[in-house]
């Protein structure tokens, strides 16, 4: 279903975080699921993938994840802030040590001159630790978009690593 390099990655992070004892959860938006459905796809990933949300709409976001509305008149679903309180509201909402959070336009519309389509912000939070995000423009269609996205997420939650002591 997901290309050999992206199982390849999942299979990795999923090795690392077992482990470590570490649990993971999601929070997709426009990857819809793509990066809990990677990491499912692997035999055994439920010693490590706690949950994922996918949260399309803003109201999705707000009520699973606690995102203020407030946060996302003032800077846009698709934003550093938002993605970081994304990954900030699945850690209260889970019982994961590390969560990646993911939003973003897909296209093929939706772009502006400052958001471009392509525009993915991808934070990551640990417990005991800071959230921490970072920017992307991916180039090609809605599907490369996403596949982009899914592999970059992959890549920041094996960077992210909780304080030491969780356990």
């Amino acid at each position: 279903m997901y290309p050999d390099y992206i199982r390849q990655l999942a299979a990795a992070l999923l090795a690392e975080y077992e482990f470590a004892g570490y649990m993971v959860a999601t929070a997709e938006s426009c990857t819809g699921g793509l990066v809990a459905g990677a990491l499912s796809d692997i035999p055994g990933s439920s010693k490590v993938l706690d949950r994922g949300f996918v949260t399309y709409s803003n109201v999705a976001k707000s009520e699973m994840l606690g995102v203020p509305p407030s946060l996302i008149m003032a800077h846009g679903a698709v934003s550093p802030e938002v993605a970081v309180a994304m990954a900030v509201g699945t850690l209260a909402k889970s019982k994961a040590d590390v969560t990646v959070a993911i939003t973003g336009i897909a296209g093929p519309s939706g772009g502006t001159e400052t958001k471009p389509v392509g525009r993915v912000y991808i934070a990551t939070a640990v417990r005991r630790g800071p959230a921490k995000h970072k920017e992307y423009t991916f180039a090609g269609d809605r599907n490369a978009v996403r596949l982009a996205a899914l592999e970059s997420a992959l890549e920041r939650l094996r960077k992210a690593r909780p304080a030491t002591g969780l356990r």
